[in-house]
């Protein structure tokens, strides 16, 4: 059997009790004492008892926060990590209301998505979709923007809020960010065609920057914290009129990014309710960028053609290239032709 093991306090009885024993001249007090000796070890058992109560909570509250840890790991998931951390730190308040801001709003759709996608199994779908949206939303965690939603294949964010750099560096977030997007999806296409895809993707792109109201919106039992506006539905317009891999922003986003990016203005949109019509540009890519290479852009409709001639001066392949490319003005002019 386990010796049991004796406390300070313990020792310090048993100590008194043999001095009792021993010493004569105590007589007299020797009730008084014992009596105080009865009481200290009543108490040391209640102590004892309590210390094992305790142990035993604080053994549940530890299991407690691990579940709590656990739940707060999963909720994370669901919330744009700019949103969870202003709700669990308290700075953001978990009530409908809503505030007017400055922000720079950003939505992305794949182009045919359903048509490029009809052959494919759901589970294969579903991976590549899943794939998709996690390179995107890494890259919009990247330059600090806030998720609101995906809508199926459709990404909505913004960016100034509940963090704000200021609107300039704002927008050129924003936009830095979707020039970002367009680039990777070029590397991820041939992934893509190789797990059954039968055409890369091709996305468009909307950027407008003003006032709209954020916050809140639901009912006090289920709420969403997203963004509401006219602004709201300029860029959400500006990404239906992209041509496919191209970027449409509005004149209060060029006018904040012009200086550092070249953008090239295209026709104005006209929106319901809004009696002028709305100047647009497309975004190709930083101006130090294009400086720093020898490039070919063309990007209309239907047609986008990249050719990074600094690559091109020391590749073996030249001559297929040009093989490629004469037989598709070829076609194109036999296309012609036809119309004709």
């Amino acid at each position: 059997m386990e010796e049991k093991r004796v406390s300070r306090e313990e020792k310090l009885i048993i100590e008194v009790e043999q001095s009792l024993a021993v010493d004569t001249n105590l007589n007299d007090k020797r009730q008084m004492i014992e009596k105080l000796l009865r009481e200290y070890k009543k108490n040391l058992k209640q102590l004892d008892k309590i210390i094992k109560m305790s142990d035993k909570q604080q053994k549940k509250l530890n299991i407690k926060n691990k579940l709590l840890e656990g739940l707060s790991t999963k909720l994370s998931c669901y919330l744009s990590p700019q949103i969870y951390d202003s709700i669990f730190s308290g700075r953001q308040d978990v009530t409908l209301k809503s505030s007017r801001k400055k922000l720079t709003i950003f939505f992305s759709d794949l182009v045919n998505f359903t048509q490029t996608t009809e052959n494919l199994e759901p589970e294969i779908l579903s991976d590549i979709l899943n794939n998709y949206l996690d390179e995107m939303f890494t890259i919009a965690l990247k330059y600090g923007a806030t998720v609101d939603k995906f809508i199926g294949d459709a990404i909505m964010v913004f960016f100034g809020d509940p963090e704000s750099k200021g609107e300039k560096e704002d927008a050129l977030g924003c936009v830095s960010m979707a020039i970002e997007m367009r680039k990777r999806m070029e590397t991820l296409a041939p992934i893509w065609m190789d797990n059954g895809l039968r055409q890369p993707f091709k996305v468009r792109m909307g950027i407008a920057t003003g006032y709209a109201t954020v916050g809140n919106f639901g009912s006090t039992h289920r709420m969403d914290y997203t963004i509401i506006g006219g602004q709201v539905n300029l860029a959400n317009r500006l990404e239906s009129n992209a041509n496919p891999n191209n970027i449409l922003i509005s004149h209060e986003t060029y006018s904040l990014v012009k200086d550092k990016i070249f953008c090239e203005k295209k026709d104005p949109i006209f929106l319901k309710g809004i009696p002028y019509p709305i100047p647009t540009y497309t975004v190709i890519n930083f101006f130090d960028k294009i400086k720093q290479r020898d490039e070919i852009n063309l990007i209309e409709e239907n047609i986008t053609l990249y050719i990074d001639k600094d690559n091109l001066k020391d590749n073996d392949k030249k001559e297929d290239i040009i093989h490629k490319l004469n037989i598709v003005i070829d076609e194109l002019k036999a296309l012609n032709e036809n119309k004709k």
